[in-house]
């Protein structure tokens, strides 16, 4: 039995939140004992403590743009000992084989991994453009000898990173998966939510963004291609789904402002983040991925194409290993609001071809992306270190 320590930045349930808990919830049990470090309560924890996994809450020693002002650094190092004194006693119970970090955010695993001399494995899920002070320090840290292995969720994610031979020799790739299994609701369910939770027409086709209300997901680029499309199209509704990060609320009073701007509260809905997210891709017609920087990955889009529903999505980043262009979806310009409304007018149009392209898609996730493929390769790579 190898215990194996997963340190993580967040207990939400988006993207990396996400693939944690599929990967440690398909993890052979019988051959690897997994212990989580988490931030702070939230879903995540409690999805995987409903697996039997022990979960506990933690500094993890998160790096963030506001940390270098002398009352952050302060509780930095404050953060340090307290993360420690936890990492030191778990440790001492189960002697760790491995350090997970997922994502470059936490700095916990590689700090712990170095002073113990435990091999550690960053699971890199970003591209990270800039600022480029904080690119240049991952560069750093992802060379450390320290650092054992890297495994990043994308060839785009990859081949952002490794600009030096040191972090060439370490890293594979092993793309994210999803349960083919989507529960399925019916036609009245699917009916309820688009009436009460979309607050949409009958007639109206939905289009929908899932994910952090941020500076580059895109929802600004999109509400404005949604506002030249009811030039021809009156019958469309879109719906926001998700929340900015914390402390980052600006991002969602700027939309709601344009949002005003445009005279468009009728049509578009901004929705929380939702628990039972497979039922808000049934209920929609059109997902869309606009993102204004490469995504390292894109797993709504794999989400929204389990459900049959087809991607417009931007070409760069992990979508373009994702969705395949006019055959499950659409890869347009990134930033360009012409070659979204040129794309989403063929699908809003043309019910058949919305039809066509989601099951092309759904049969890519089931031949590509799926949990047995992504937890396998983890296995033989946990086996392999």
């Amino acid at each position: 039995m190898k215990n194996i320590l997963f340190i993580h930045q967040s207990a939400e349930l988006y993207g990396s939140d996400k693939t944690l808990l599929l990967l440690l919830k398909n993890l052979n049990k019988n051959e690897f004992n997994p212990v989580v470090i988490l931030p702070f309560d939230g879903p995540l924890k409690v999805a995987l403590e409903n697996e039997n996994i022990e979960v506990i809450i933690a500094p993890v020693l998160k790096l963030y743009r506001k940390l270098f002002t002398p009352k952050n650094v302060l509780n930095f190092f404050k953060e340090i000992k307290i993360a420690f004194r936890i990492v030191n006693e778990l440790h001492k119970k189960h002697q760790f084989d491995l350090i997970y970090s997922n994502t470059l955010a936490v700095l916990l695993g590689i700090m712990f991994a170095w002073k113990n001399n435990i091999k550690h494995l960053w699971h890199v899920h970003e591209i990270i453009e800039k600022p480029n002070l904080f690119k240049k320090a991952f560069v750093n840290l992802l060379s450390l000898k320290s650092n054992t292995f890297i495994v990043y969720n994308s060839q785009a994610t990859k081949a952002f990173w490794e600009v030096n031979q040191r972090i060439k020799n370490k890293g594979i790739v092993i793309w994210n998966g999803i349960e083919i299994s989507m529960p399925k609701i019916g036609l009245s369910e699917i009916s309820e939510i688009r009436t009460n939770l979309f607050s949409s027409q009958t007639n109206e086709i939905v289009i929908a963004l899932v994910g952090r209300i941020s500076r580059w997901k895109g929802q600004m680029i999109l509400l404005e291609a949604f506002n030249n499309l009811l030039q021809n199209n009156k019958d469309i509704k879109l719906i926001i789904v998700g929340a900015p990060p914390p402390n980052q609320e600006n991002f969602q009073y700027d939309l709601e402002d344009k949002i005003a701007q445009y005279q468009l509260k009728s049509k578009v809905t901004i929705i929380p983040f939702q628990n039972e997210i497979h039922k808000i891709w049934q209920a929609i017609d059109i997902a869309v991925v606009p993102s204004t920087e490469p995504e390292p990955f894109g797993m709504v889009a794999i989400e929204a194409m389990i459900a049959h529903k087809p991607i417009v999505g931007s070409n760069h980043g992990g979508l373009t290993e994702i969705i395949k262009n006019n055959e499950t979806g659409f890869l347009v310009t990134p930033n360009s609001v012409n070659d979204l409304v040129t794309a989403l007018e063929k699908l809003i149009q043309d019910k058949s071809l919305r039809n066509e392209m989601g099951e092309k898609g759904y049969l890519r996730v089931i031949e590509e992306f799926s949990v047995e493929q992504y937890v396998d390769s983890f296995d033989k790579f946990f086996k392999k270190v």
